[in-house]
């Protein structure tokens, strides 16, 4: 039988997450004040960005994809803003 190993990009993306993820869970200890959420809102949006691009492959489609993903994300953002501000209107 033949050993399988997995491509190079999906190992190199992986512990490019694990290393974001001891990043996260360090500064989570570390007082930055207000900076805490922006940082943490950052290694977030870095991980997102990494997930996408590598595991949903879409560094490899056309602008059609990017469209649809792109449209996704913006109505995640809706949903997030609507939900927001039923949250902050209530007595």
């Amino acid at each position: 039988m033949t050993q399988w190993r997995p491509p190079l990009v999906l190992v190199v993306a992986w512990l490019s997450l694990q290393a974001l993820l001891a990043v996260t869970v360090t500064l989570a200890y570390v007082p930055l004040g207000a900076f805490n959420a922006v940082v943490a809102l950052t290694i977030g949006t870095i991980k997102a960005a990494v997930v996408a691009a590598i595991f949903m492959e879409l560094r490899n489609r056309g602008p059609r994809t990017f469209v649809f993903a792109g449209a996704g994300l913006f109505w995640l953002g809706i949903l997030l803003w609507f939900g927001m501000m039923d949250f902050l209107t209530r007595t």
